[in-house]
């Protein structure tokens, strides 16, 4: 086997055997051979190009975690993931703009209109299997998204189309470097039924939500960056003073709809963004179900 020592492949490649070493770790580029006895790496001149191509992608900003997910694609569609993510990257530059600029209305004493179409829909009372924890940052968030989702994946429920049945994130408080939520994974399941599929999941637990009335924002399969959440954000509550609907408590949720199969490296998850109105009842006492935070 014609192989080259790292420090060879680190020239070739224009990759330090620092980086060399973590793609290893990672997964992402391993050497074609390790000495046993050195543990020293040894790579084939066939690594070279998707050493490139890691090494390109690292180059324009992509994070490891998601060249993980695209180097084993073919050329076409890993050019369908890039235009994907750039498109992304020019949203949030766009919407970080935007949000700079209304901030500085706001503190001219400027007021603009909403500037996200809003929308309203009827959530009936349901039964949810719900996963809820504190959050001390967005990586714990995405780490129980991807705990609940491989549960789902794991013991399937009956699917349900559209928005009614996707499961959906409730983030009950601020996730940031003060806050740590809690925030609640939860997947609608039907009422005649709910015993029967809570049995399944033991690490969830069941729970009723009453009828109540929801403000949305429909965001496609844009991602939501921190920018952007703040935009849609800030339009919502700005609706919520032009409409007066009050009482209101902003408890945060965002709902996904996966994409039906065949799956490809384009597909994309659909979502929107909304707050629940929490009807009220002759005491005043909001009706709407949510567990206590502890």
């Amino acid at each position: 086997m014609d192989v080259v020592t790292i420090g060879e492949f680190a020239r070739l490649t224009r990759l330090s055997p620092k980086a060399l070493r973590l793609y290893d770790e990672l997964g992402l580029l391993p050497p074609a051979r390790v000495d046993p006895d050195s543990g020293y790496r040894f790579y084939q001149a066939g690594q070279l190009e998707r050493a490139r191509l890691v090494a390109s992608l690292r180059q324009i900003g992509v994070p490891l975690a998601e060249i993980k997910s695209m180097v084993d694609l073919t050329p076409p569609e890993i050019a369908a993931r890039l235009v994907a993510l750039w498109a992304d990257v020019e949203a949030d530059h766009t919407a970080r703009g935007e949000l700079v600029s209304r901030l500085v209305d706001r503190l001219n004493g400027k007021r603009r209109s909403v500037m996200y179409e809003v929308a309203t829909r009827e959530i009936l009372d349901r039964s949810l299997l719900c996963l809820k924890r504190h959050a001390d940052g967005e990586q714990a968030v995405w780490a129980l998204g991807k705990e609940f989702i491989a549960l789902m994946k794991e013991r399937p429920l009956p699917s349900t189309d559209g928005w009614a049945g996707a499961m959906f994130l409730i983030y009950h408080g601020e996730v940031n470097q003060d806050s740590d939520g809690p925030v609640e994974m939860c997947r609608p399941v039907p009422d005649d039924r709910s015993e029967e599929f809570a049995a399944r999941f033991p690490e969830l637990t069941l729970r009723a939500e009453a009828a109540h009335e929801e403000a949305f924002v429909p965001l496609g399969t844009a991602e939501l960056t921190a920018a952007r959440w703040q935009l849609v954000s800030d339009a919502l509550q700005d609706w919520d003073v032009e409409q007066a609907r009050k009482p209101v408590i902003f408890d945060v949720r965002i709902t996904y709809v996966f994409p039906s199969p065949p799956l490809t490296a384009a597909s994309r998850t659909a979502c929107d963004f909304a707050v629940a109105f929490h009807s009220q009842t002759p005491t005043g006492t909001p009706s709407l179900q949510t567990p206590p935070t502890e």
